[in-house]
């Protein structure tokens, strides 16, 4: 019997799922495909979609192409930890791979390890998410459709207002033009038609030009595209000579484990990542249990005290 993508998704305990009876049979027979059928049917971005079919496979994969319905807790816990312990890096590579980016890319990965945002997040950023004032940044329905604060770094202000100058720019364009609004919320969009087409609402990071929405065929402006940050990405870490694996979502476990190694409560960290599961955010410290001197190997002690 085909297993339900909704027994391994990772937004299972985020949201209330359907029970069994509400749920129609499925029709594919693939794994992915049963993903995809299901979140569909959820109602769940494109966006979401292609990241839950990018995690699943990056799981399924992990562990040997071993089909999930004979994966469970410990499977999960192990991924998690590769990821945790595999995508740490120190703060001097930051450096280096950050000395790699410009402009809005440079921004972008320093938001990224200054707030420990998922790239979706940072990349959906609006205009009135940004409190200079109370130096706030709201996630708003981040995952799990949860709204949460995250500090904004001092550091970042004026980077930040540069960026909201451009992004004015290109709105003020758009109003011109006749072409002004983004994608919004469902509920908000029916209510208020015409609120997307606001400064408020408008992208921190707009995309250049506008976009036809894959779904509804709409063209407006989108955001920019994660797949062309990743790009730059990557060439800074090549550029940098790091052989370790590094992915923008990299610098979310590394604001994790940085803040964790600095001695910030379990619980903040947790809070700020935007955890529903604080056993999600332990991970961490089991890395940092195993990692940086805090569990010697008897090897050590052994060699520290042999006698010459």
């Amino acid at each position: 019997m085909p297993v339900s993508p909704l027994a391994f998704s990772p937004r299972k305990n985020l949201r209330p799922a359907p029970s069994a009876a509400d749920l129609p049979p499925l029709q594919s027979v693939r794994v992915l495909d049963q993903l995809r059928e299901r979140l569909r049917f959820m109602h769940y971005s494109l966006r979401t979609e292609e990241v839950y079919v990018h995690w699943t496979k990056a799981f399924i994969r992990f562990h040997g192409i071993r089909h999930p319905a004979a994966l469970g807790g410990p499977e999960v816990e192990a991924f998690l930890m590769h990821l945790a312990n595999e995508r740490a890096v120190s703060p001097s590579t930051h450096s280096q791979v950050l000395r790699g980016l410009s402009g809005e890319h440079l921004l972008l990965a320093q938001l990224l390890y200054g707030t420990g945002l998922r790239i979706s997040e940072a990349l959906q950023l609006r205009v009135k998410d940004l409190d200079f004032a109370q130096r706030a940044l709201i996630v708003r329905e981040g995952k799990g459709a949860k709204d949460r604060v995250v500090m904004l770094p001092q550091s970042l202000v004026p980077a930040l207002r540069g960026q909201l100058d451009q992004a004015r720019l290109i709105w003020a364009q758009d109003v011109e033009a006749g072409t002004a609004g983004v994608e919004m919320p469902h509920a908000l969009d029916r209510k208020y038609p015409r609120m997307g087409a606001s400064w408020p609402w408008f992208w921190v990071f707009p995309q250049s030009h506008h976009s036809t929405d894959p779904r509804s065929g709409v063209i407006r402006r989108h955001h920019l595209y994660d797949q062309t940050f990743q790009r730059a990405f990557k060439r800074a870490v090549q550029a940098a000579g790091i052989d370790k694996p590094a992915t923008p979502h990299t610098l979310r476990h590394c604001f994790a484990t940085h803040l964790l190694q600095a001695g910030s409560d379990i619980r903040t960290v947790q809070d700020l990542l935007g955890h529903a599961d604080v056993a999600t955010t332990m991970i961490y410290t089991h890395v940092l249990k195993l990692g940086g001197g805090a569990v010697r190997s008897p090897l050590d002690s052994l060699l520290s005290t042999r006698i010459p």
